[in-house]
């Protein structure tokens, strides 16, 4: 049964648009994957779903009652308080006052204030009829399971445990749909794996975006890939969508190669001397009018970049020499008495937890 979809949805600055009579529906309990190249609209074609952006033209719809929650690419600024105080006031205005509710109780915990505590009261009250403490069910309950201490400052987590505070916050609203523009971006290995497990385990319907091909062929039963302002659907895994690709690549070339073909016969026809002019057919001057329109609007496939860089003459094989490197933030080492040789050559990668 499908949740909600687009239809013939166009969005775009100029011509070509980025979106172009896009039409598609997402089923419940299909977990979808969006792919294509780097600034195609694919991020943008998530904020139209989310609702954070109207279309040119076409429609959006969904189900009635159908939520929707998000989790963006980029971490928002402005973002404050501790991870449960982020996480609660996504819940709209119950969630807001359950978070300042909070931070008053803890206020109040060395000594009673009385303006603090009539708030308290009446922040109590609207809590206590507006199914407040079932709100606070639920973050706690989120909050364990994503293994996030709710009394850390976000402004101090790293970057990886802020997109997972920002993925609790869009958990708790219990969506029918979750979206999720570069969910691994940030993450070190252990929360990926997590990350894996968990919405496999919990997660009903998803749309997402990656450009890490072990999340994508781990989390995708379906693959929407687009190109060029269109939007096509495969029904498929990750290794079947490559093969199908490729397939309507080559398809794609040998019908442009024959269409091109046949357009340059007719240039040639149409610039023949003036007795072929006089007796040309205007049908056929019509078609190749047509044929130049069908041209000229073609969007092209994007070629693969290719970077050169001249290289410099190699002076020796040792690249970096580093001996007793130490370095904190504050009172917190992160590095202590540090010693390594990189060779030129070497690949080495650096791993560790948030």
């Amino acid at each position: 049964m499908a949740l909600i979809g687009m239809r013939n949805v166009c969005w775009g600055f100029g011509e070509p648009p980025l979106l172009e009579n896009v039409t598609f529906q997402i089923g419940k309990g299909e977990r979808v994957c969006l792919v294509g190249r780097n600034g195609v609209g694919k991020s943008t074609l998530l904020k139209l779903l989310g609702g954070d952006m109207l279309p040119d033209s076409g429609d959006i719809w969904s189900r009635q009652g159908v939520s929707v929650a998000a989790l963006e690419q980029d971490v928002p600024a402005g973002f404050d308080g501790t991870i449960f105080d982020v996480v609660a006031e996504g819940l709209g205005e119950t969630g807001r006052a359950l978070a300042e509710h909070s931070r008053i109780c803890k206020e109040t915990e060395t000594g009673e204030n009385p303006q603090l505590a009539k708030r308290r009261d009446q922040l109590q009250h609207k809590l206590n009829t507006g199914g407040g403490w079932e709100l606070l069910t639920r973050v706690e309950n989120i909050l364990s399971r994503t293994r996030l201490d709710p009394e850390n400052r976000f402004a101090d987590l790293s970057a990886g445990l802020k997109r997972r505070t920002l993925f609790a916050r869009a958990l708790a609203r219990k969506p029918d749909l979750l979206l999720l523009d570069e969910p691994t971006n940030h993450l070190d290995i252990d929360t990926i794996i997590w990350m894996e497990e968990f919405i496999l385990r919990h997660v009903k319907t998803l749309l997402f975006i990656t450009h890490d091909r072990a999340f994508l062929k781990k989390i995708a039963d379906r693959i929407m890939e687009l190109d060029r302002g269109r939007l096509v659907s495969y029904d498929c895994d990750y290794a079947t969508y490559l093969k199908r690709r490729q397939a309507a690549v080559e398809i794609e070339e040998t019908q442009n190669g024959l269409f091109d073909k046949k357009l340059s016969q007719e240039e040639a026809w149409i610039r023949k001397g003036i007795k072929a002019r006089r007796t040309r057919n205007e049908g056929r001057v019509k078609s190749l009018e047509k044929m130049r329109a069908a041209y000229q609007a073609r969007r092209r496939k994007i070629g693969s970049v290719r970077l050169q860089v001249q290289e410099a003459e190699r002076t020796g094989k040792l690249v970096i020499e580093a001996r007793a490197v130490s370095f904190s933030y504050g009172q917190i080492p992160v590095v202590q008495d540090f010693s390594t040789v990189i060779m030129r050559g070497d690949k080495v990668g650096i791993i560790g937890p948030n």
